[in-house]
């Protein structure tokens, strides 16, 4: 059961998250992407010493200064149902990786662009020098 399979269950159900900065936030999940940003609504926000309240229509929270989210029991019994009744697949689908079958790594583009072009170091983009911006090397005029 992967994280994100069990934020993405809790769609509209209440949650309660918890900054590290010791604030937190309740409220519904409106929205949460692969980076784990957040969006929830109806909020009620806590101070970090729980003296302070604030009430907030919206709130975006950014993923890397979350600390835990805790969302209800029915949600894991949810997606471990959807685990269970599956289609048996496993893995990722129908990615394949850099390139496909067989092609070279720059999707075949033409040489002077990406990669190595002709077997010539530093002459693609990024590359190690030659008179195209690389890094070091000599300068060609």
């Amino acid at each position: 059961m992967l994280p994100l399979s069990v934020l993405r269950s809790a769609h509209n159900l209440p949650v309660l998250v918890e900054l590290k900065s010791g604030e937190t936030y309740n409220g519904h999940l409106k929205a949460c992407d692969g980076w784990m940003n957040v969006c929830l609504v109806d909020v009620i926000c806590t101070a970090r010493d729980g003296d302070r309240f604030w009430r907030m229509q919206e709130c975006y929270i950014r993923g890397t200064n979350i600390k835990y989210l805790r969302i209800p029991d029915e949600v894991l019994q949810l997606v471990k149902e959807d685990q269970s009744s599956g289609s048996g697949q496993r893995g990722r689908g129908s990615f394949r990786g850099r390139g496909g079958r067989g092609t070279p790594r720059g999707g075949g583009q033409p040489s002077g662009r990406g990669g190595f072009a002709g077997g010539v170091r530093g002459a693609g983009r990024g590359g190690f020098g030659g008179n195209r911006g690389g890094r070091g090397g000599r300068r060609g005029n």
